[in-house]
């Protein structure tokens, strides 16, 4: 009888501990998934954009020069992609960093060192959200389940859903996006909707968030508009999109306190094995 093949998950996810300086609890769960689904037979690949706080000597990044190299265009502008990679020694996990001299290397976080948002972290979700499916392309990699963490991740499952969706890797995928409580404060400007076209997206499908600024609210309806489920990962995600999500008539998983990470990793870990097919050996004769 042959081997069964191993379920795969990707995390594409905005910030992972321990690679940030702040240890918070959405920071905490993104690095225990992996690490929870690879010990339960999962195959897993995780990504985090590579923002200039990240120290590479310490955390020991290096560039995958055959993953780097492809130039993404965002309104007229080529922003060359440079992959690297780095390990958590003690969960024996991998983690993929989508990295741009002008867009993530030379910048913090999300905020500057005065605390103000970037203005152009609208051009930083398009590349993050790109770097990601390209890098996934290149490696030849078939996830089961991807799971979409934090407002940078949120344009993957509109990308996935319409300008990818004749690609072969992302066919069958089921797409969560995980919902916490990290908001943004600026709004996109009225250009957003223009920049994040690619081949495959029409009027029709971003026409929700054509026309004005962008906020985290618009935004975040676009990931559940694109998503198979929705993830409550945090006590306080906003009402409004959960009431939202609601009306999409999706699986979803509500907030519940749990002991510790290991039994937040749990529930999730059965949600996602809820969205795959049952396969022959789970059925009983």
């Amino acid at each position: 009888m042959p081997m069964k093949e191993p379920k795969r998950i990707l995390f594409i996810s905005q910030e992972i501990s321990p690679y940030l300086a702040e240890e918070t609890p959405i920071r905490l769960l993104n690095r225990q998934l992996p690490e929870y689904f690879q010990g339960h037979g999962f195959e897993t690949r995780t990504f985090m954009p590579k923002f200039g706080e990240i120290n590479e000597r310490r955390n020991q990044l290096h560039e995958v020069i055959r993953l780097s190299g492809m130039n993404l265009i965002i309104e007229e502008s080529d922003h060359p992609l440079l992959i690297k990679v780095a390990s958590i020694q003690t969960a024996r996990i991998q983690i993929y960093f989508i990295d741009n001299d002008d867009l993530f290397h030379r910048r913090k976080g999300v905020c500057d060192e005065n605390g103000e948002e970037y203005a152009d972290n609208d051009d930083r979700v398009i590349f993050y959200a790109r770097g990601v499916i390209e890098t996934v392309k290149k490696l030849r990699w078939t996830p089961d389940v991807i799971l979409c963490s934090g407002w940078m991740s949120a344009l993957a499952p509109l990308y996935l859903k319409k300008a990818f969706n004749d690609e072969p890797f992302f066919a069958n995928s089921k797409i969560v996006v995980m919902l916490d409580e990290n908001e943004y404060r600026k709004p996109f400007s009225t250009k957003f909707t223009d920049k994040l076209r690619l081949d495959g997206i029409t009027n029709t499908d971003v026409r929700s968030i054509a026309g004005f600024p962008v906020g985290y609210e618009e935004l975040m309806r676009l990931a559940v508009d694109y998503s198979d489920a929705v993830v409550y990962a945090m006590p306080k995600v906003n009402q409004r999109l959960m009431n939202y999500a609601e009306t999409k008539g999706i699986p979803i998983l509500p907030y519940q306190e749990c002991a510790d990470l290991v039994e937040a990793c749990k529930r999730q870990y059965d949600f996602y094995m809820s969205l795959l097919p049952l396969e022959e050996e789970d059925f009983i004769y």
